[in-house]
């Protein structure tokens, strides 16, 4: 019995992180330029219609004329990359229940910009 009870205790310490481990963030990947385009991704496929929650949007700026902004529930036109950069940047963002408009500021009155309904 004695000896049961080290293997006891080591299961039990290798079972618990498990039952506190958090669901990681879920990525998205964004991009402007280098044309007047932008867009955001899941999976590889454009994102239109995601679940409310926690995500990691990566943003690849491929021109130093574009940027790229978030605007929607609880984020107040997030500036993910500025007009002269170019490069990449990654971002955590909590999306809430609504409409989320991404869009380059210079560009987006002829319509460099994207929506997402969050549900």
């Amino acid at each position: 019995m004695k000896r049961l009870i080290p293997f006891a205790v080591i299961a039990c310490l290798l079972a618990v992180p498990s039952a506190f481990a958090t669901s990681s963030a879920t990525k998205l990947t964004g991009t402007t330029g280098p044309g007047f385009t932008i867009t955001v991704k899941k999976a590889g496929k454009k994102a239109t219609k995601l679940a409310a929650g926690k995500y990691t949007l990566t943003v690849s700026d491929k021109s130093g004329s574009h940027n790229f902004v978030l605007n929607g529930p609880g984020i107040k036109n997030k500036q993910i990359t500025g007009i002269s950069f170019q490069g990449t940047k990654t971002v955590t963002v909590t999306l809430k229940k609504g409409r989320y408009e991404y869009y380059c500021t210079p560009h987006r009155s002829i319509g460099m910009r994207g929506f997402i309904k969050v549900t």
